[in-house]
C-alpha cells in the first residue's frame, strides 16, 4: 500500500485532554532515560541492576517460518541484545521494536508518520493501553458512545449505547442519537469518545464495512468526538470480500484531517496471548500521556517479550508478518466452518446466528417461544448448561447495567469437530428443557 500524498490537517487535541491527565507529573528518573543514549554522555542515572548478575547466558527460540512448509529455524538472543531484553527499558517500548511497528503501520494502513504526527507506544496488551487512553480523554460524568453488546473492559465507561444487540454500529441510529442529544440530555455536553471494535466485534462477530466507517468518521468530525478503534481481531479476517480499511487509514481521506482516530492493535491473537503485547497508534500528544501514565503506574512493558517479538518479526520482515496473519486467518476460517456445521446440526429451530467473517466466536440468539417471549440466556447457561456439561458466555456478560439477553457467545478457537459436536448436542438438550418448562 502506498503512502497518501495529500497532507491533512492535524487536529489540536488539547481541548480533548481530561482534567485528570493534565494533573499527571512526569517520572523524574524515567524522563532522563532517553538521554542516556546521547553520544559522548557518561550516565550514572538509573538504579539498573548489572547484567553480569543475571543468570541467563542466552535465549534460543525455535520459530516457525511464515512461509508454508519451510523448516523451523532458531533465533538466538545473547550479548547486548540479551542485556537489553533483561533490563529496564524506555517506557514507550524498545526503540527498535517501536520503529519496526511504525513501519508496519505505514505499510498496512498507508499513513505517513512524518506528516500525520502519529507514533506507536507498546503496552501490556491493548487493554492496558485502552484503559490509560480512556483516562486521558474522559472526565468524570462524560458520556461515551459504545456498541451494544461490548467487550467488558469498557463497561466502566458505559453511558450511551447506539447499536442493536446483534449488529455493528448503525450510522443512522448514531446520527439520530447525536442530533437529539440537546433534547434528550439537556444541559449535558455531547459524548466525547466512541469505543468500537470494527472487525469481528466481541462478542457479536460483526464487521463494519467501509461505507459505514466513512459515515461514522463524518459524524465524528461533525459532532466532535474521538474514535477509539480497538482492532484486536483485524488480522483474523477471512471474509470473501476484501477486508475493510481501518478508521485510521480512512480518516485523512474522508475528513481531510488526522488525529481523531486512536488505534489499538494486539499480538494476543496472532503471536501469543501470554506475552501480553499490544500497541497504540495515536497522535503524539496521546502517546506522550500514555507514556507518562505508564512511567508512574507500571514503568514499562516487559523488555524480554519485546525483544523476543522484535527478533522474530525482524527475521520475518513486515510482509512475513502479513503472511503469518493470513495463515492464522485461514486457520480460524476452517474452525468457523466446522463449528457452524455442528451448530446447524444441533441447534436448528431453536437458535439463529449471523455467520462471522472474522474472529473466533459465534454469537447465537436463542429463538423466542411461541408467544414471543425471549429466553434469558444467563439463567440458561448458569443454571442449566453448566450442570449439563457445557459452558458458553451468556450475552448479559456484555451488556451494561444488568440488561438481560437472549444471546450466547460460543468460541471455536480451541474446539475440534468432536468437541463442537458434543458441546452443541448438550446445549440443545438444555435449550429444549428450558423451552419446555417456559411453555408450561
Amino acid at each position: 500500500m502506498q503512502i497518501k500524498q495529500k497532507i491533512p490537517q492535524v487536529l489540536d487535541l488539547e481541548p480533548y485532554i481530561s482534567e485528570r491527565a493534565k494533573l499527571w507529573k512526569s517520572s523524574q528518573i524515567r524522563s532522563f532515560f532517553p538521554l542516556e543514549h546521547t553520544p559522548g554522555v557518561v550516565s550514572l542515572l538509573a538504579g539498573k541492576p548489572n547484567p553480569a548478575t543475571f543468570p541467563f547466558e542466552a535465549i534460543t527460540l525455535s520459530v516457525k517460518s511464515p512461509i508454508p512448509d519451510q523448516a523451523v529455524y532458531d533465533i538466538r538472543i545473547d550479548g547486548q541484545d540479551l542485556d537489553r531484553a533483561l533490563q529496564y527499558g524506555i517506557t514507550g517500548g524498545l526503540p527498535d521494536f517501536v520503529k519496526w511497528l511504525e513501519e508496519f503501520q505505514s505499510l498496512v494502513h498507508g499513513n505517513d508518520k512524518a506528516t500525520e504526527n502519529w507514533q506507536v507506544v507498546v503496552g501490556n496488551g491493548s487493554q492496558d493501553l485502552l484503559t490509560k487512553t480512556f483516562q486521558i480523554l474522559v472526565n468524570e460524568g462524560d458520556a461515551i458512545l459504545v456498541e451494544t453488546p461490548a467487550f467488558p473492559c469498557a463497561e466502566g465507561y458505559f453511558n450511551l449505547l447506539p447499536t442493536k444487540e446483534d449488529a455493528a454500529i448503525l450510522a443512522d441510529h448514531l446520527r439520530d442519537v447525536l442530533e437529539a442529544w440537546p433534547q434528550t440530555h439537556p444541559g449535558r455536553k455531547k459524548p466525547v469518545v466512541l469505543y468500537t471494535v470494527p472487525i469481528a466485534g466481541n462478542p457479536t462477530g460483526s464487521t463494519i464495512d467501509e461505507q459505514r466507517k466513512a459515515e461514522v468518521l463524518r459524524l465524528a468530525k461533525e459532532h466532535d468526538f474521538i474514535i477509539l478503534e480497538d482492532d484486536a481481531y483485524a488480522y483474523l479476517y477471512y471474509g470473501d470480500s476484501p477486508k475493510p480499511r481501518s478508521y485510521f487509514s480512512m480518516e485523512a481521506e474522508i475528513n481531510g484531517e488526522v488525529g481523531r482516530v486512536v488505534r489499538f492493535d494486539s499480538f494476543s491473537k496472532i503471536l501469543s496471548s501470554g506475552m501480553r503485547l499490544g500497541f497504540l497508534t495515536a497522535p503524539k500528544r496521546i502517546c506522550d500521556l500514555v507514556v507518562l501514565n505508564t512511567a508512574n503506574v507500571n514503568l514499562q512493558c516487559s523488555s524480554t517479550t519485546q525483544m523476543l517479538s522484535l527478533k522474530l518479526l525482524s527475521s520475518w520482515g513486515h510482509k512475513g508478518l502479513v503472511a503469518h496473519c493470513d495463515r492464522v486467518a485461514a486457520f480460524y476460517k476452517a474452525k468457523r466452518d466446522m463449528f457452524e456445521k455442528a451448530a446447524q446440526r444441533h441447534l436448528k429451530g431453536v437458535a439463529t446466528w449471523t455467520t462471522p467473517v472474522a474472529g473466533m466466536f459465534l454469537y447465537i440468539e436463542l429463538a423466542p417461544l411461541s408467544d414471543g417471549t425471549k429466553l434469558d440466556s444467563y439463567a440458561l447457561i448458569t443454571e442449566r448448561a453448566f450442570k449439563g456439561g457445557v459452558l458458553c458466555v451468556p450475552g448479559a456478560a456484555f451488556m451494561p447495567r444488568g440488561m438481560k439477553s437472549s444471546f450466547v457467545r460460543a468460541s471455536f478457537s480451541l474446539a475440534d469437530e468432536a468437541v463442537a459436536d458434543e458441546a452443541f448436542r448438550r446445549l440443545r438438550i438444555v435449550i429444549d428443557e428450558a423451552r419446555a418448562e417456559s411453555s408450561l
